[in-house]
């Protein structure tokens, strides 16, 4: 993560939380908290967060498809787009919800030992800028005239298009506003189930594993 710098914004996890999640997420992670906090990096483009405050929005994108079945998944990170990066207890980094498009990435959802866990932590940690950056229509980077245009997104906020994509928007930096990200992920999902790119039959992919 040295690509993003110095933490613009910090709240200190506190000793309970360390524990509550020790033995469900790896101690790579636990530590890095420990040393970093809870932080927002490159003027809010990429945000490390407490998993308990995203608890909710991550069970109601995964309300009602297969992956409830599959693994207790947690949010540790998320984009100023609110993309969101989930780990898995069993299966490490394996999800990635992006709510503008109404689609979950899925990596890999086999169970993995703890040495993979780790493995699957320090893959997380090799994240660049492009990666949590988005692409308008003509496939220009939008962070950047977002940022110039409405300002950094605060902890509670996120950049999203109005309309929403889903409900006719268009993928264009003048259809980019700053809202709440709790309300507006909800409220996407309302809209539409979310779709699972790359992955023709998500209920055969998961009787494999």
């Amino acid at each position: 993560m040295e690509e993003f710098g110095e933490a613009a914004h910090r709240v200190e996890v506190p000793d309970r939380a360390i524990g509550k999640w020790r033995g469900k997420l790896p101690e790579r992670l636990l530590s890095f908290w420990k040393d970093e906090g809870w932080s927002g990096y490159s003027d809010g483009l990429f945000w490390t967060v407490d998993p308990d405050d995203y608890e909710d929005l991550v069970d109601e994108w995964l309300d009602g498809t297969p992956l409830e079945q599959v693994d207790a998944f947690h949010a540790i990170a998320r984009t100023a787009f609110g993309e969101l990066f989930l780990f898995g207890e069993s299966t490490g980094r394996s999800l990635k919800i992006a709510p503008l498009v109404n689609s979950i990435f899925i990596r890999n959802l086999t169970r993995k030992k703890p040495d993979q866990l780790d493995l699957s932590l320090r893959a997380f940690f090799g994240l660049d800028k492009a990666t949590c950056d988005l692409q308008d229509e003509s496939g220009k980077p939008l962070f950047a005239r977002a940022l110039s245009r409405l300002g950094a997104v605060e902890p509670d906020e996120m950049y999203a298009f109005e309309p929403a994509l889903i409900a006719g928007g268009k993928m264009v930096i003048d259809g980019l506003a700053k809202v709440k990200l709790d309300q507006h992920l909800t409220i996407l999902r309302q809209l539409s189930p979310p779709t699972f790119p790359f992955c023709k039959d998500l209920n055969e992919l998961i009787s494999k594993l």
